[in-house]
């Protein structure tokens, strides 16, 4: 296999690692809220919501070591042991108590700041300036499938069911423990990259780089721990930057509607009486129809990146378009009390009779608008900044995350859908202005060296 194929199929592999483990885990955290509400049992008083804003408050802080414990371990071992935790959080579902709840909570935020620096470890150094944006491309539209398999799993098994049953939950919760199990290990097929042809000199760098990205030390000697001491110290790095700040509004963004899409949304559609007895397989089929607007978007947007001459810029805004879209229709159709009502659900209506298209076509929109911030930013970060700072950009996001699961507890619809309109207003100024940036020192570094 030549050395670019060997990239790719790096690239490929870790898609589909990640589109297993998040079959299972985005599905969890779609059905969780409805999930618990529907349990019954009284020594158990756990929030869907709550978990995820731990979830995401652990993950923010865990990104400070998760770059040492990349460096120590490597990516290979990191995205495993990573992903054990997620399976276990999931395996919880089959018999839940609040501490294990919490504390699964907890682990997992642990474990998603050491997968996802591990992650923009291997997609990086099995990318260039020219496959960065196919490989992100390919990446994210694998990662998305995971919508599609495990909604459509949940559409299946609760068709017809007004109330989750414990069988229905045991069910479930097992199938999806293999299958994010199954990710885990197909993390051991990827391997370390051929370096490319260059200078000696700078042969060596890159086959260094590449030895240490992929590879732990031999043994524990103070070599180790020196990489460990400065991955470390270089998350604190360079945060003032200019292209930090103006991104950091937009990857805030992203966060709080990865918030809505992936847990408030399909909470609100299954609490609505109004869709009849199929509300609660509903869930299934909204996560499906957000799946599709995702692989589509990053299909597009991501693999077709090199073709777009004029820059990231009108595909964000296309990606606001699309979701203020979303939100006006959404704030028509679903009613405002639907994210916190209690089981069975809420029985008011908003400003239109409630409609079972209008809503799946809002997921649609949902996704879609989702994949084009998210293919974009993850091409601007690959392309323009440095990999020290990436954990920084998913830290920010993850706190934002946190943050607005933290207020789905107690905010109606309404007023979460203003907080992202104004929030998606101020992402999409400050990525034009970002790329332009970048854009500018492009064409200077260009000129220079004519």
């Amino acid at each position: 296999m030549s050395p670019e194929g060997k990239r790719l199929f790096n690239i490929v592999v870790l898609g589909f690692g990640f589109m297993f483990m998040f079959t299972a885990f985005q599905t969890c955290g779609n059905i969780e809220q409805t999930v618990i509400k529907s349990f019954n049992n009284t020594e158990f008083h756990g929030s869907g919501y709550t978990s995820m804003a731990i979830i995401y408050g652990v993950f923010s802080a865990s990104n400070l070591i998760a770059p040492s414990v990349v460096t120590v371990i490597g990516p290979q071992l990191s995205m495993f042991f990573s992903g054990l935790l997620y399976s276990g959080y999931i395996a919880m579902f089959i018999y839940p108590y609040t501490w294990s709840f919490y504390t699964a909570s907890v682990l997992v935020g642990i474990g998603a700041a050491v997968l996802w620096t591990a992650q923009g470890n291997v997609l990086a150094i099995n990318s260039t300036d020219d496959t960065i944006g196919r490989n992100s491309g390919i990446f994210w539209a694998l990662l998305q499938f995971s919508l599609f398999f495990g909604n459509l799993y949940i559409y299946c098994a609760w068709h017809g069911h007004v109330h989750i049953t414990d069988k229905d939950r045991q069910t479930v919760f097992i199938s999806l423990t293999v299958i994010s199990l199954v990710g885990c290990f197909l993390f051991f097929l990827i391997r370390k990259p051929d370096p490319e042809p260059t200078a000696p000199s700078e042969q060596s760098q890159s086959q260094s780089e590449s030895s240490e990205s992929f590879s732990a030390a031999s043994s524990p000697d103070v070599g180790l721990c020196s990489q460990a001491l400065d991955a470390f110290g270089k998350a604190f790095k360079m945060f003032g930057t200019k292209e930090m700040l103006l991104l950091s509004l937009s990857i805030a963004y992203t966060g709080l509607e990865l918030t809505f899409y992936s847990g408030v949304y399909g909470t609100c559609i299954g609490a609505m009486t109004r869709f009849g007895q199929d509300a609660k397989s509903l869930i299934g089929i909204s996560g499906i129809c957000i799946g599709v607007g995702e692989i589509l978007g990053g299909g597009v947007f991501g693999m077709l990146n090199k073709c777009n001459r004029f820059g990231r810029n009108p595909v964000v805004l296309l990606g606001l378009i699309t979701h203020y879209v979303a939100f006006y229709l959404i704030f028509l159709n679903i009613a405002s009390d639907a994210p916190i009502a209690p089981e069975p659900g809420t029985d008011l209506q908003a400003y239109i009779d409630p409609s079972v298209g209008v809503a799946l076509f809002c997921s649609f929109l949902l996704g879609f608008g989702d994949s084009c911030f998210n293919t974009q930013l993850l091409s601007i970060i690959g392309l323009h900044l440095p990999r020290q700072q990436r954990p920084r950009l998913r830290r920010l996001q993850s706190i934002m995350a946190a943050l607005a699961f933290f207020y789905s507890n107690y905010l109606l619809l309404h007023w979460q859908l203003l907080i992202l309109v104004l929030m998606g207003f101020l992402g999409c100024v400050t990525f034009f202005l970002a790329e332009w940036k970048a854009e500018s020192r492009r064409r200077e570094s260009d000129y220079d060296s004519i």
